[in-house]
């Protein structure tokens, strides 16, 4: 599985000990950015993975931000995305369950032990393809075609 992360400046030093734990992991990745603590505008680093994703050049994401909302509402502009804010390991799982989510955002601030873990929960967890779960997301993809 190939797995694309990125990060803002306040999630750079997060994103480094997700990439040696993905890495270690014997995951494929690729980084996105950014590289420094120095201020940067995150909707850029966003697009980056989003659209590798959209053009399924990589098979997840992850993106982390100071709390994750900005990189997820950015993340959920770009069409074939589907990224959950995440804070819990329940929303690790259920984002993927119920949602099918392709991405997920987190905050820097979390402690990188929860933080790995989601990530495992996310990653290993499958889409559960019943009919409620499917017809729900069909209707978001059916308001996500209609712009």
């Amino acid at each position: 599985m190939k797995i694309g992360v990125c990060s803002d400046h306040r999630g750079v030093y997060m994103k480094e000990k997700v990439l040696l734990y993905l890495e270690h992991e014997g995951y494929e990745i690729i980084d996105y950015g950014t590289d420094s603590t120095e201020s940067v505008d995150f909707p850029e680093y966003a697009y980056k993975l989003g659209n590798s994703l959209a053009k399924k050049k990589i098979d997840k994401g992850i993106a982390i931000c100071g709390t994750g909302i900005g990189m997820s509402i950015a993340l959920n502009k770009i069409k074939g995305v589907y990224c959950a804010k995440i804070s819990t390991l329940n929303e690790a799982v259920l984002c993927r369950q119920h949602n099918d989510a392709n991405a997920i955002a987190f905050s820097a601030d979390l402690d990188s032990d929860m933080a790995m873990e989601m990530i495992d929960k996310f990653l290993e967890t499958d889409f559960l393809n019943e009919d409620k779960y499917k017809r729900r997301n069909k209707m978001i993809k059916e308001i996500e075609n209609n712009d």
